[in-house]
């Protein structure tokens, strides 16, 4: 997993055609807009778990990273990690 800080108006890219932008931050809330072209599919993770019960798919397993706890990913502003698992 590649771990990104950024700061308000900051963008991150995915590939050539998604663009990440960090909106707002207000205390512990991010806001994020995204970029993507119309045939990519971008939800909420809730979102996504609820379409795919409802499509009678089994969940993909949850990234190691979503399991830890928030205070074992932590940066710097403008720095880059990547972990052993990427």
């Amino acid at each position: 997993m590649l771990i990104l800080t950024r700061k308000r108006n900051e963008r991150i890219m995915i590939g050539d055609d998604i663009e990440v932008v960090i909106v707002d931050i207000r205390g512990e809330q991010v806001q994020i807009g995204i970029n993507a072209p119309k045939h990519v599919p971008v939800h909420r993770r809730e979102v996504y778990e609820a379409i795919v019960r409802e499509n009678g798919r089994v969940l993909p397993k949850r990234p190691r990273h979503e399991r830890m706890k928030s205070s074992d990913v932590s940066g710097e502003s403008g720095s880059e990690k990547q972990s052993a698992e990427s």
